[in-house]
């Protein structure tokens, strides 16, 4: 059994756009807090209102502790992996892990599923790992496509493999409730790489696994 090193994935995985601003969770709550008041002020909101008073908190504490943790190195989830002892030389797949982000260009909900498959090598992991790092990736400011290639590369980087393949379906707020409003549309993003690149037979088992774009449940 093998600890993950998470600088060493990190490095290995196309980065989101961060600067480091050296605040701590505890200050970026309150400037959040702080600003997100003037914000509410600015539309015309009644902060003493007893349904409104508390919004600037919720805010801060829903972007710091809940929606964007992913944002933080230190977040990544603790993963081990083992040796394929048995020699399992089939894919191994998960399919509808729950995948909620937010659209960085309007921080509006994504909500969507991701399907997942590998081959192992000589590494295999934990089933709930690959949900860990759908959820880390998923938390923070993201666009779809970004999304499913740091799962890839994360996945290639900790499995020593590339056979991998991600597929991920999503609902966008940003399409659904303004701008062309399509309450019907969904996005579909995938990376595959290695057998179920260049193996037609492989592609094929994997995506005919997975929901087609009209059964996935969001």
């Amino acid at each position: 059994m093998t600890m993950i090193d998470p600088k060493a994935v990190l490095k290995k995985v196309t980065p989101t756009p961060v600067v480091e601003n050296k605040l701590s969770n505890d200050e970026k709550k309150k400037k959040i807090e702080s600003l997100f008041t003037e914000i509410m002020q600015t539309l015309g909101l009644d902060l003493t209102d007893d349904s409104l008073r508390e919004t600037p908190h919720r805010v801060s504490k829903m972007f710091v502790d809940e929606v964007f943790w992913g944002l933080q190195e230190e977040n990544f989830p603790k993963i081990t992996i083992v040796e394929n002892k048995f020699d399992y030389d089939h894919a191994v797949v998960e399919i509808n892990i729950v995948t909620n982000s937010h659209c960085e260009h309007h921080f509006v909900p994504i909500i969507g599923k991701t399907h997942i498959a590998y081959i192992p090598n000589r590494k295999v992991i934990g089933l709930s790992k690959l949900n860990r790092i759908v959820d880390y990736f998923a938390k923070r400011p993201q666009i779809q496509e970004r999304l499913t290639l740091q799962i890839h590369q994360a996945l290639c980087e900790i499995l020593e493999t590339q056979d991998v393949a991600v597929v991920t379906d999503a609902m966008h707020s940003c399409v659904k409730t303004r701008g062309i409003k399509d309450v019907t549309s969904m996005t579909r993003t995938s990376k595959l790489s290695g057998v179920f690149k260049e193996d037609t037979s492989h592609r094929v088992e994997f995506m005919n696994s997975i929901p087609r774009g009209h059964e996935v449940v969001y």
